[in-house]
């Protein structure tokens, strides 16, 4: 452990005194590794109606089948890609009483799993989760003026590459590339620094625990240690990492408009014991007050604001200490949450 590491071990050490043994049969079911659908996105600009065409349908066949999929030719440059993951790295390295008390980037540091209970509620990582409006904000950076003009130009170019893959998705489905412009808000949407540290203990801890995105798509850049694991036929698959290309996954809210077609996938971070890894994410979220109901009827799940969507995860991982999701707002589901 450095002197930029937060307190990870204590915490963890605490919950598992206070705790009965945990075995998850998630987490004995057989692990593969594998190759995510790989799309070119210059598909997408191309004059040939029949390309452009394809690849919509490319995408949309994935986010389907997979709730994940990989693009390349995606149009942010390994340039910037490279000097994101260098000011992120000096970020992380900082004293962890520096970032803990600073207030850099809008005072959205966060380690470890604050409402966990138990360790299987427990994420070994620490991260920073910034709002886009905040992301060019020199009030949020402090010492580290290198890194603001680095991340807004990073975070606009994930932001693009959001809508752009919205606008194929809202498509697909019959409605115009706007849809997802007229919903989305700069205010709510994320981008999301994320340092998973080795940890020694065991390969069952969580460096980020079983989740599915509570946001329409979620666009992932990370490094090549790997450790990002997802639910694919009943049974957790790894990842493995492609230097060359981005990671996209579709999130609660786009299973919901989309009433089903489109694929929410319960994923997770494992960590490592020896090495660490970092990635950076890109939320595309609504307007708080935005509604969220069905393409189409009849309708799976019941009409929703993305403000009540978060309160009631945020009350779930309460009360419960994790989040319920989407089944919460089914027409025909229960409304009861396990003890």
């Amino acid at each position: 452990m450095t002197n930029s590491d937060p307190p990870l071990l204590n915490h963890y050490g605490a919950l598992s005194s206070h705790s009965t043994r945990y075995d998850d049969p998630q987490s004995q079911l057989v692990v593969d590794e594998c190759r995510l659908p790989l799309i070119d996105l210059s598909g997408l600009s191309s004059r040939d109606e029949t390309v452009r065409r394809a690849c919509v349908e490319t995408i949309c066949g994935a986010s389907s089948e997979w709730g994940f999929f990989q693009v390349w030719n995606h149009g942010i440059s390994l340039r910037l890609i490279e000097k994101m993951r260098s000011e992120q790295v000096k970020l992380f390295m900082t004293p962890f009483e520096r970032k803990a008390s600073c207030g850099h980037l809008n005072n959205s540091y966060r380690w470890g799993s604050p409402s966990a209970t138990c360790p299987k509620q427990f994420s070994w990582s620490e991260a920073f989760h910034v709002p886009l409006t905040k992301v060019s904000d020199k009030a949020c950076y402090g010492e580290f003026v290198s890194l603001r003009e680095v991340m807004t130009e990073f975070a606009a170019a994930m932001s693009k590459l959001a809508r752009v893959l919205a606008g194929a998705l809202t498509e697909n489905l019959g409605h115009g590339k706007e849809v997802m412009d007229n919903l989305c808000d700069e205010s709510t949407c994320f981008l999301r620094l994320n340092h998973y540290l080795a940890c020694p203990i065991s390969p069952e801890i969580f460096g980020l625990v079983p989740h599915t995105d509570s946001d329409f798509l979620t666009i992932l850049c990370q490094d090549q240690v790997g450790g990002l694991q997802l639910m694919k036929d009943s049974k957790w698959v790894t990842v493995k990492p492609n230097q060359d290309a981005l990671i996209i996954n579709i999130g609660d809210l786009f299973q919901a408009w989309s009433n089903g077609v489109y694929k929410s996938v319960e994923h997770k971070v494992v960590t490592n014991a020896k090495m660490e890894r970092y990635s950076t994410a890109c939320f595309l979220c609504p307007s708080y007050d935005s509604s969220i109901g069905c393409f189409k009827e009849p309708s799976i799940y019941r009409k929703f604001t993305f403000r009540e969507y978060r309160d009631q995860v945020q009350e779930d991982v309460r009360k419960a200490g994790y989040k319920v999701g989407l089944s919460r707002f089914l027409v025909n589901g229960t409304d009861t949450v396990d003890p």
